[in-house]
């Protein structure tokens, strides 16, 4: 069982997160992605982000439809910071001996990771997917991770993966580039400009309907 834990705010959800999830998915042989809203974001100020339930609703009707997507809503059923590996130590419990997890975020969070919560034992217990913008050059890990830690990874062109011998690999990959943003969804939200092709209709009609982000 090949899992991707799609991880993040998604305040709201909209089409870059979709299509990305889905081409990933595609791309490194994923059965299922699991997109798991955040709870108590620990790099994000609360201001601005609508309540856990909202989200979580909007997500459950953008990812209708689609057999590869799920959703998980363990992160509001933990105190506290959601913290990455926690929420990768739970899916791991849960599933089987066989569980490989692949943990998707985008390039800006990868290149702070060592500002994680336990960023060492995360790369450990799962692969990251990166997901890289047009014109990236993929200069190796050396900028991005201590020299110890860099030093464990080696490159497998082969397969284009840093791969460590005790714990997860790191897959950069580029998708379709959607150059949609959440806080673009809002602040279009809040003016009452069109919302069309940013976010699926089912989610534009539940933002009226509820009035988020005026």
């Amino acid at each position: 069982m090949k899992l991707g834990l799609f991880g993040g705010t998604f305040n709201p959800v909209h089409f870059g997160h979709l299509r990305a999830a889905q081409e990933l998915a595609e791309l490194l042989k994923l059965d299922r992605i699991v997109f798991i809203p955040a709870a108590t974001p620990p790099h994000k100020t609360p201001s601005g982000i609508v309540s856990f339930e909202h989200r979580l609703q909007m997500l459950q009707l953008a990812v209708a439809g689609n057999d590869v997507f799920s959703l998980s809503d363990v992160e509001n059923r933990r105190p506290g910071k959601s913290y990455s590996i926690d929420t990768v130590r739970y899916f791991r419990n849960a599933g089987d001996s066989g569980l490989e997890c692949f943990f998707i975020t985008g390039q800006d969070a990868f290149d702070a990771i060592t500002t994680w919560h336990d960023w060492k034992n995360l790369l450990r217990l799962c692969h990251f997917v990166v997901m890289t913008r047009p014109g990236y050059e993929n200069r190796g890990l050396h900028q991005i991770l201590p020299p110890d830690v860099a030093g464990r990874y080696v490159y497998d062109a082969a397969g284009d993966v840093f791969q460590q011998p005790h714990g997860g690999s790191i897959f950069f990959r580029q998708t379709t580039f959607l150059d949609i943003s959440s806080s673009e969804v809002r602040k279009r939200m809040q003016q009452g400009r069109s919302l069309r092709y940013l976010t699926p209709d089912s989610v534009i009609r539940y933002m009226e309907a509820n009035r988020l982000y005026r």
